[in-house]
């Protein structure tokens, strides 16, 4: 079974394809087996519901949707950033933050739950998952992206994510772009638009400027541009952040206006190129 859903064409329709890597919800009788937390746990690591908002804000956009968890393996780290206190295979040093924190490769902990599983992985298995699950989500991506700058002469990606309610800020969004690295600042500026012309309070890169998924796939010198976007989840769940809410259309119509923004600023630097 593939670990992730393809939805819509290849060649892509749009010049904008979108990603979900991190809502997976198809927990592995293995990892269940292996936790030590409580199940509720690993659901502070998905991006709850945010694959719903996509899914309703999605035209004839190409998109990608991983369906397993991150508990299991988180798409947005790179392959070598394994946890040397869970995985026999990781290396010693030197470790991201994200990684000394826990959230490496293969989460070993959440600050609410502490540690997550009865005992450590062998470097056997953390190479399984990668070939299963990590490695086809981004080829394929990669794949999609190829496919769109060739039709169009330009890709952009948008990498949406939820995050919770950030203490002592008033951003409900934010939008990331590596500083400046994984797009270009046309393509940032379309997106605080969109969101600027409703009443949500955003920011660029506080806290969250993105990670892995922009870092392989923006390339702005090619042409090929990633605009991650972190959504509230208390913006369309519940108020136990746990179910939809009556609020998640409007998102997902937020989302879409992020989308035609960016499918216009596409098309504009696509034809300026073939006229040249």
């Amino acid at each position: 079974m593939p670990s992730f859903r393809l939805v819509g064409p290849v060649p892509p329709e749009s010049p904008v394809i979108l990603s979900v890597p991190h809502a997976g919800r198809d927990y592995p009788a293995a990892l269940m087996a292996a936790l030590r937390a409580p199940p509720a746990a690993l659901r502070t690591l998905e991006d709850r519901h945010v694959d719903a908002v996509a899914l309703a804000a999605r035209g004839r956009e190409t998109a990608l949707m991983q369906d397993v968890p991150r508990a299991w393996i988180d798409l947005n780290r790179a392959e070598d950033e394994r946890d040397p206190l869970l995985d026999e295979g990781a290396r010693a040093a030197p470790l991201s933050a994200k990684v000394r924190a826990g959230l490496g490769l293969v989460p070993r902990r959440t600050s609410a739950a502490g540690e997550l599983w009865y005992g450590r992985l062998s470097a056997a298995e953390v190479e399984k998952r990668i070939a299963d699950a990590h490695r086809p989500y981004h080829d394929a991506l990669a794949r999609v992206l190829a496919a769109t700058r060739a039709r169009f002469g330009v890709a952009v990606l948008v990498d949406v994510h939820s995050m919770p309610p950030i203490a002592g800020s008033r951003a409900r969004i934010v939008i990331g772009d590596r500083f400046g690295r994984s797009a270009a600042v046309r393509y940032v500026a379309r997106v605080a638009g969109a969101i600027g012309a409703t009443s949500i309070p955003y920011a660029v890169n506080t806290p969250y400027a993105g990670g892995h998924i922009l870092d392989r796939h923006g390339d702005p010198a090619r042409d090929v541009h990633a605009v991650q976007i972190e959504i509230d989840r208390s913006l369309y769940l519940d108020r136990r952040l746990d179910a939809p809410s009556v609020d998640l259309p409007a998102v997902a119509t937020l989302l879409r206006a992020v989308v035609d923004a960016l499918t216009d600023e596409a098309l504009g630097a696509g034809l300026a190129q073939a006229a040249e």
